[in-house]
């Protein structure tokens, strides 16, 4: 599996785990700014190309993809 792969694989889990916090066991509704800041995070690596996550795999030894090279 690729670097870009991972990383929207990544980014959707943790998208889903904190929309789902508040619904299933009735949290704080805070959960939603790690929703938000994931958002954000995947917007501006878009345009930019810098991604922390895919700076860790790399160093790992993850396969690179096209967007994180």
């Amino acid at each position: 599996m690729s670097i870009d792969r991972i990383v929207l694989a990544f980014a959707g889990v943790v998208i889903l785990f904190s929309v789902a916090m508040p619904l299933l066991f009735g949290q704080s509704i805070n959960w939603l700014w790690l929703t938000g800041f994931v958002g954000l995070n995947l917007l501006q690596s878009a345009f930019t190309g810098f991604c922390p996550l895919a700076m860790i795999l790399k160093k790992l030894g993850a396969k690179p993809g096209e967007a994180f090279s």
